[in-house]
C-alpha cells in the first residue's frame, strides 16, 4: 500500500488515504474522513503513482 496525501474538494483538508498499487486503474467513491461528504477518486499505477483525481460529485 502507498499512502497519498491530498485536499478534500469539499473542506479543503487535507486528508491521506493509502492507495493498492497492484491496480493498474481505480475508481471509486469515498468519504471524506473530516468532512463526510462523498468523493469520486480515479488513481493509475504503472511502476509508480501515474495519475491521481479526487473530484466532488457535484461537479
Amino acid at each position: 500500500m502507498e499512502e497519498h496525501f491530498f485536499q478534500c474538494p469539499y473542506c479543503w483538508e487535507e486528508i491521506s488515504m493509502l492507495l493498492e498499487p497492484s491496480n493498474q486503474e481505480q475508481q471509486y467513491i469515498e468519504d471524506c474522513e473530516v468532512c463526510c461528504r462523498p468523493i469520486q477518486i480515479q488513481y493509475s499505477f504503472e511502476e509508480s503513482l501515474q495519475s491521481f483525481s479526487a473530484q466532488s460529485l457535484e461537479d
